[in-house]
């Protein structure tokens, strides 16, 4: 989950959020489908931006360990944005994914984008996972992990590798020394069952849940478990749950070398603008000669090999942000410039506090909620196999990640999310995401009876509902209206056309979609 390095705004009021607590408030034998008339209500502060001047912020006080009710406390940061019809349809809670992404703008997103109609339904709940951003404690296992430059992605040498080994390590040990008691409750169940106390918090029967890359998974295992308590449930961008997260991380190597070859396509079919050949394969070539000579010299003393993946890996999510790396691409090769490619860097990839800590939750979740190989040799293995075939991003995901081969706790055995015990599930997916490729909407597809499946056929964006589709946003929009979702004979149960690519930034045409570029300024990166 990497950020980008412009900060959230306007969610330092939450500072000054009311604290509440749900431990004990469900007594033993109490239907948890019911509001508990113990439960002690939220009382929400104005914490408004000038974007979303609605936001209210609070603080919930839940278990660390929720097996032990009365024991240790910790602190959930949450926002909402009212509902204003006369009659509500309850708690709609929103997450952007990551494992690591705080989702208290992402509540004023949604409130803002869904049709007037339908968001006036809602109080629209965003929330900042244990361990993220406002809430506390907020995780930062080694500040300054990412500082450039780092030692190059591909291993060519044995220098290289050890050197990798040597931090990926040390990241393990940092977070293992300094939070040694809270590791072993950072996981996607533990989150799961903070999401039914924000509920019961709430008073609300059931919840709705409205959740994007990781935050699909986070809702079909809210669903797993708390079955009866879903009302309705929107997953956008679709982790394979049959893949979490050894083989899922492999198997987006492939899906971003292929959006990686699709932009080097859009780059030469503008030669004109960029004059780095009208031949994609040349393109590329060019962009892998960039990286090796980075490797030798690094742009600006910032830029090197790894920083580039880092920069360019964000055009594997939103194609809005082609046209920048492109100028920044051309400039360097064709003008010898390196600044646009540091100014890239900066913009795209460049990691702040809030990048560490979200880093920080996405190791400790990761790592902690499944398998992951303990000996080096299966990585290398795995990954110079799939280097061979996809050699965009592998090495430097498998770097990402490497920390679990070393993570200071047990692993969890993952629970199948399939589901016959729940109302109808709406489920989008993008044929061509590289952060969740499409047979993970497949699979959820599957594996939730009764859901429905739109595909955006040839889209390669992840996150595709609130971006500027009105097929997309339409099945959307009826679901949360009504709960309908449309049904068909095939795979799918309905097809929207993908959106029109960018241009480049010369040409008169206009910028990407702006609803586009600030759904995935909240989402973040790496899933």
């Amino acid at each position: 989950m990497k950020k980008h390095a412009v900060a959230l705004c306007g969610i330092a009021a939450l500072a000054a959020s009311t604290v509440v607590t749900t431990a004990g408030t469900a007594g033993a034998g109490a239907d948890p489908a019911r509001p508990d008339p113990r439960a002690a209500a939220v009382t929400w502060k104005k914490c408004g931006t000038k974007e979303y001047p609605a936001l209210r912020c609070a603080s919930l006080k839940v278990p660390l360990d929720h097996d032990r009710p009365r024991g240790r406390q910790i602190t959930l940061a949450l926002s909402r944005v009212p509902h204003t019809a006369k009659a509500s349809q309850g708690p709609l809670l929103v997450n952007p994914g990551g494992p690591g992404g705080s989702g208290i703008t992402l509540a004023g997103f949604v409130a803002s984008n869904l049709p007037k109609k339908v968001a006036a339904q809602y109080d629209v709940i965003g929330f900042d996972p244990r361990g993220v951003g406002r809430s506390r404690p907020a995780l930062d296992c080694k500040p300054g992990y990412f500082t450039p430059v780092r030692p190059a992605s591909v291993p060519r040498t044995e220098a290289i590798e050890r050197a990798g080994i040597a931090r990926a390590t040390s990241f393990a040990r940092a977070c293992g020394k300094k939070y040694a008691d809270v590791l072993p409750f950072i996981d996607t169940v533990s989150t799961v069952r903070d999401m039914d106390a924000i509920r019961a918090a709430l008073g609300a029967e059931r919840l709705n849940y409205f959740g994007y890359s990781y935050g699909t998974y986070l809702g079909a295992v809210y669903a797993k478990y708390f079955p009866e308590r879903v009302r309705r449930l929107v997953l956008d961008s679709i982790v394979d749950p049959e893949g979490v997260w050894y083989r899922d991380n492999l198997g987006q190597d492939h899906a971003f070398t292929a959006r990686h070859r699709a932009f080097s396509a859009w780059v030469a079919k503008h030669d004109a603008t960029y004059k780095l050949g009208k031949d994609p394969a040349r393109v590329e070539a060019a962009w892998y000669a960039m990286r090796d000579a980075l490797a030798k010299k690094p742009a600006g003393k910032k830029v090197g090999a790894a920083e580039l993946e880092d920069t360019f890996l964000p055009g594997g999510y939103f194609n809005g942000y082609w046209p920048y790396l492109a100028d920044a691409f051309a400039s360097y090769v064709r003008a010898k410039d390196p600044d646009p490619l540091v100014e890239a860097y900066e913009n795209f990839a460049a990691i702040d506090a809030s990048g560490d800590n979200g880093y920080s939750v996405y190791s400790a979740v990761q790592c902690r909620d499944a398998w992951w190989p303990r000996g080096w040799d299966q990585w290398r293995e795995d990954n110079a196999r799939v280097h061979e075939k996809a050699p965009f991003s592998t090495w430097n995901n498998a770097w990402y990640n490497a920390p679990c081969a070393f993570w200071p706790t047990r692993t969890l055995r993952p629970r199948s999310v399939s589901n016959t015990s729940i109302p109808p599930v709406l489920l989008f997916q993008a044929t061509d995401d590289g952060a969740t490729p499409y047979q993970g909407g497949v699979a959820m597809h599957r594996l939730l009876r009764g859901s429905s499946l739109v595909v955006e056929e040839g889209g390669g964006n992840h996150g595709i509902t609130l971006s500027g589709s009105a097929c997309l946003d339409g099945h959307l929009a009826a679901y949360l209206a009504s709960g309908k979702v449309p049904r068909g004979d095939g795979e799918a149960d309905a097809v929207c056309a993908k959106q029109p690519d960018p241009k480049p930034l010369s040409a008169k045409a206009a910028a990407p979609s702006s609803k586009g570029a600030s759904l995935h300024g909240l989402l973040g990166f790496r899933g």
